[in-house]
């Protein structure tokens, strides 16, 4: 079978000389495409495409066009959705399972930039209520921003670009689409889809890059308008203090998610979730399970089932249709996974399974209990099959532990008492908190954010379409209108 090659995707851009980058699959390392990559001049004839759509009005898509563009688009997506979410696995790791669930998610976030530009309505700021208001009346009507670039992770090579790419196409906004290394291929084929539902290719460009710094030159351009960034905190926030004046961003980062379990709680309710919390893909998710804080009375208890549903799970090759733990992404996440575990190991947590690599790139999914506060495990994001019990006798204890790290994104609390689970909803450090459901929940319309080290802004796509969009109010005055 022929290997897929994806050309750069930049309007009006024909090149046979470009440096291709390789896809390979992280499970068995097998080929799975070839992608060109932009070198500095390719970058900048992208954005001067992308600049001068947005600079002449008179090629601005109408709403009618735009939601007619992304119906079609839905209905493509739903066409190819099985072969999407197996490229998807493929090259990111991800089980085939929870692929097809993501596949479902993009075809729903898609579906939600229609509802928001149908629901959208303009607004008005209140006149004729002083004398220096008399005879006036207002409109507040959006725009969109301007370019936008967007950077995206491997974890949800579908849904991330869903919502990155569909809020600019339904607001209005031309955008230039960098995909995480890993993962370009399903980027490459959801942006085809786009074109080939009548979206004109300058409002959609995608691209891989030669080098980071030519990442950087797209990201920091004056051009820029709004910047989506989603990865690791250190480059978001890096590039965040090198934008152009006036450039607008939301960054998505990280957590190393809480979760308290109070001594009433059902444990034998909470150990399904909280075991697909914690190694839904391999943990390689920002707001996946990681640290477990029980009543010393039942953490025993929880953490011995806990390992035991993780011991039941299947891990090995994401195609198959069984499997519910795929491979880390990279061959160094696999080994700095394993060092952060036998630091914590050698450091007394006792683990109660898992703690190895296994082949193919695969991590067993490990349950540690009662690991160092001071442990990287501990303090910082594994983003690997891993969790963490800790036994506490006070409720504040735990919260103190739960909001001492400079990370804060969704939470979770286990309780049948109400009045318990309300406590400790209102003391976390959390942009969500969820009450008997793990920290990983998420529906693609509602916000989404990190706090503190771990994000700027909030995503969830009416957020994302909100941010993507700049009011314009319009006052209008006439003797006609009564005073």
């Amino acid at each position: 079978m022929t290997t897929p090659h994806f050309p750069l995707k930049i309007a009006c851009l024909s090149k046979t000389d470009a440096s291709r980058a390789e896809v390979f699959s992280p499970f068995n390392e097998q080929l799975l495409g070839t992608v060109d990559q932009a070198n500095k001049a390719d970058i900048d004839k992208a954005l001067s495409t992308a600049h001068s759509l947005f600079k002449d009005r008179s090629q601005w898509l109408s709403v009618v066009e735009r939601i007619g563009i992304l119906e079609k688009a839905v209905e493509m997506m739903k066409a190819e959705a099985e072969s999407l979410a197996v490229g998807a696995a493929e090259e990111g790791g991800k089980p085939l399972i929870d692929s097809q669930v993501e596949m479902n998610r993009c075809i729903d976030s898609i579906r939600a930039c229609i509802d928001g530009l149908r629901n959208d309505a303009p607004h008005t700021i209140p006149m004729g209520i002083n004398p220096a208001s008399q005879h006036r009346l207002t409109t507040i009507r959006k725009e969109p921003i301007g370019v936008v670039v967007a950077i995206s992770a491997f974890n949800h090579p579908l849904n991330l670009i869903a919502h990155q790419v569909g809020p600019a196409i339904a607001t209005g906004c031309p955008v230039i689409v960098k995909p995480a290394e890993k993962t370009p291929l399903s980027c490459f084929r959801l942006v085809e889809i786009f074109h080939k539902a009548g979206l004109p290719e300058g409002w959609c460009q995608a691209l891989l890059t030669e080098s980071h710094e030519d990442t950087e030159s797209l990201v920091t351009d004056d051009r820029v308008a709004f910047l989506s960034f989603i990865g690791s905190a250190k480059v978001g926030w890096y590039l965040r203090s090198k934008l152009a004046p006036g450039t607008r961003c939301a960054l998505e980062h990280g957590g190393v998610a809480p979760v308290i379990v109070t001594k009433d709680a059902d444990i034998e309710a909470a150990i399904p979730g909280l075991s697909k919390g914690s190694f839904y893909h391999a943990g390689q998710v920002c707001v996946s399970v990681q640290r477990i804080y029980a009543h010393r009375s039942i953490a025993r208890q929880l953490a011995e089932k806990l390992a035991e549903a993780a011991k039941q799970l299947k891990v090995g090759d994401p195609v198959s249709a069984d499997t519910e733990v795929g491979p880390i992404i990279k061959k160094s996440e696999l080994t700095r996974i394993d060092d952060w575990v036998k630091e914590a190991i050698n450091a007394g947590a006792e683990c109660l399974c898992g703690g190895k690599a296994l082949a193919d790139n695969c991590y067993a999914p490990t349950v540690l209990f009662n690991p160092p506060a001071n442990a990287k495990v501990t303090t910082s994001e594994v983003f690997g099959p891993v969790v963490n019990v800790y036994p506490f006798d006070d409720i504040d204890e735990a919260l103190a532990a739960a909001n001492s790290l400079p990370f804060a994104f969704q939470a979770s609390v286990y309780s049948r008492e109400l009045n318990a689970a309300m406590y400790v909803a209102d003391k976390l450090d959390a942009s969500a908190v969820m009450i008997n459901e793990h920290t990983a929940f998420r529906v693609d319309w509602m916000p989404f954010a990190g706090l503190k080290h771990s994000g700027l802004g909030t995503g969830g796509i009416p957020y994302t379409m909100e941010d993507m969009q700049v009011e314009k109010m319009i006052v209008m005055t006439s003797k006609g209108i009564s005073a």
